[in-house]
């Protein structure tokens, strides 16, 4: 086979060698840590110093037989790509679908979720977003014990099969979010430690923090950020809990991403967009570079979807508990952020900074009602579906849909998917499987939950119940829930006011006693001058009401308004108000004038 030139940073090594097809070559030392060598295409690995162990690479496209064996080359450029007419998307208006390749089909492969695409569009999704698919030890994973960052779990299909979904994404119009994790590694099958310092002396949740200050750390990360984005078509990143990267505020990562990527979309001619997850509600992480912030495109925000689920289910446990009055959810509905600056229990202390609501754009906040967080790191990893009837399911989606921020929906919810998606691990190391399993049953036994209910992540079965059950989808509930999901979309598609970015624009009134909300959205969409005769179909404002109190709101709406969706039957509009049982929405179109 054909020389393929060989490349490692080992700054710690005084000697590396190259290991291919059973030979064992020294490697050139380049200057600055690093180390060359040429050699064929195909299997390889890394000896490091005077150890014959033989490495996997750091950069490794491709582990065939997993991340403590070899590394495999991989040409990303041998795919035949056919998404040559793909201009991208941008994430204003979008809808996203979050879901984990393993469990999203029985199959678990990119080839079968590539074969649900028709489905995601049905519900308006504009991008997928794939949980973190870099390769972990073991066969099971959520993603997030990933240690080689550019490698693709072979389960999945690998680098190629990674390619051909990609490509059917862009076929069917729909861009593709992929979850990146930069702070952190796994616990097993991690050598970089061995190569040079990419971890520091610090810890997160996780582990020792990956070293960012170091300048080869971080052009290994923003080199593998472009990466996804350039060799493998991707359209944006998910930057993984980035409140746990320790940086220079003024010299962050963030930031150096932010170039390096807006350098790459101009390049490209297509939006290549950034969303951070972040603890933080700082607005300095979404402000433009060019007004003091770091410039990312978007991140998630966490207050909504706790308000949301706190309304709905009246759960107020741990950090739920600021979110119990209703109006928790109205100021999340006008100010972006509940916690911006306020007394946040749970923590202990005041939390957030204020969103300037006159100038940032409202589709800058992604949010859900259901995420893989919010169920998963649950003990038992139970969804909304099972303490909600269908029309509060309904509510949920209504409030993605209809309200000022970008939807995120999670895999399965958009029917009331009845599988869980509980915590699952597959560590091939016994001691290892056994602290992961006693570790997560003690953290939920310490909160009260009995230990003989909290699954075992290292058992097959909770990956098993985990799978989502497509079989689901046409009957009962499910197919009540699902279809007024795809009226939800079409809603937002067809209604101007659904989409406004005018978080500024947002009328919300709340009746505490009650527990009715009453959000008007819209009201930015008027062109100054023009005349009712001239407002087009769906440019109009709307009335988003929700009441989950526990008697019927005749909520008043003026004369010549249109009911445009209600989450069950027995929502209604009689001459001027809206008839909403307990626990039920609805969408209405207002008179313009």
């Amino acid at each position: 086979m054909a020389d393929h030139e060989y490349r490692v940073w080992a700054p710690r090594a005084t000697r590396m060698r190259l290991v291919t097809e059973g030979a064992s070559v020294e490697m050139e030392d380049a200057g600055g840590g690093w180390w060359r060598q040429s050699g064929p295409a195909g299997e390889y690995g890394f000896q490091i110093g005077d150890d014959d162990a033989v490495r996997p690479d750091p950069r490794s496209r491709r582990q065939p037989r997993g991340v403590h064996d070899r590394s495999q080359t991989f040409d990303p450029t041998e795919h035949e790509w056919q998404d040559a007419d793909w201009t991208g998307r941008r994430l204003a208006g979008g809808v996203v679908y979050e879901l984990h390749v393993g469990t999203f089909t029985p199959e678990g492969t990119f080839d079968a979720a590539a074969s649900r695409l028709e489905h995601l569009a049905s519900l308006g999704v504009t991008h997928v977003e794939l949980l973190p698919v870099n390769a972990f030890n073991g066969t099971r994973n959520w993603g997030y014990d990933g240690v080689l960052w550019y490698a693709v779990q072979e389960e999945y299909g690998g680098p190629a099969g990674y390619q051909r979904f990609v490509d059917a994404c862009h076929r069917a119009g729909l861009a593709v979010i992929q979850d990146v994790v930069y702070n952190h590694l796994g616990p097993s099958g991690n050598y970089l430690p061995l190569y040079g310092p990419y971890l520091g002396d610090e810890r997160n949740t996780w582990g020792e923090v990956v070293q960012v200050r170091e300048p080869e750390v971080r052009r290994y990360i923003v080199e593998n950020a472009l990466y996804w984005l350039r060799e493998m078509h991707v359209d944006a990143l998910r930057l993984d809990a980035v409140h746990a990267l320790v940086d220079d505020p003024d010299d962050h990562i963030l930031e150096a991403l932010t170039v390096a990527v807006a350098s790459e979309s101009a390049h490209q001619g297509r939006p290549l967009t950034l969303i951070a997850e972040s603890d933080l509600n700082d607005p300095r992480l979404v402000t433009p570079r060019e007004g003091g912030g770091y410039g990312l495109d978007a991140q998630w925000s966490d207050d909504y979807h706790h308000a949301i689920h706190v309304a709905l289910t009246r759960e107020t446990s741990g950090y739920y508990g600021d979110f119990e009055p209703l109006g928790a959810l109205g100021k999340a509905l006008e100010r972006g952020f509940f916690h911006d600056g306020t007394m946040s229990t749970f923590r202990g202390r005041e939390h957030g900074h204020p969103i300037d609501v006159e100038r940032m754009p409202s589709w800058r906040l992604v949010v859900s009602a259901q995420n893989h967080d919010q169920i998963g790191n649950r003990a038992v990893g139970d969804r909304i579906v099972d303490v909600l009837d269908d029309s509060q399911l309904l509510v949920a989606a209504m409030l993605l849909y209809a309200g000022p921020f970008t939807p995120m929906l999670f895999q399965g919810e958009e029917w009331a998917a009845s599988s869980p998606f509980q915590f699952f691990t597959s560590h091939p190391e016994e001691e290892l499987g056994r602290l992961t399993a006693e570790g997560r049953i003690a953290e939920f036994a310490a909160m009260g939950w009995d230990a003989e209910v909290v699954p075992d992540p290292q058992d097959p079965e909770t990956f098993r119940r985990s799978v989502l059950r497509w079989e689901e989808l046409g009957s009962g509930r499910h197919a009540v829930v699902l279809e007024g999901y795809r009226r939800l979309a079409a809603l937002r598609r067809d209604w101007a006011a659904l989409t406004d970015p005018s978080l500024h624009a947002n009328r919300v009134v709340v009746d505490e006693e009650a527990r009715t909300l009453r959000l008007t959205r819209g009201g930015s969409l008027r062109v100054a001058g023009s005349s009712d005769a001239e407002a087009a179909p769906g440019t109009g404002p709307v009335d988003v009401l929700v009441n989950v109190g526990d008697a019927v709101w005749e909520a008043p709406v003026p004369l010549g308004a249109t009911l445009l969706f209600g989450t069950s039957s027995s929502v209604a509009l009689d001459d001027a108000a809206v008839h909403l049982p307990p626990g039920s929405g609805a969408i209405v179109a207002l008179p313009i004038g």
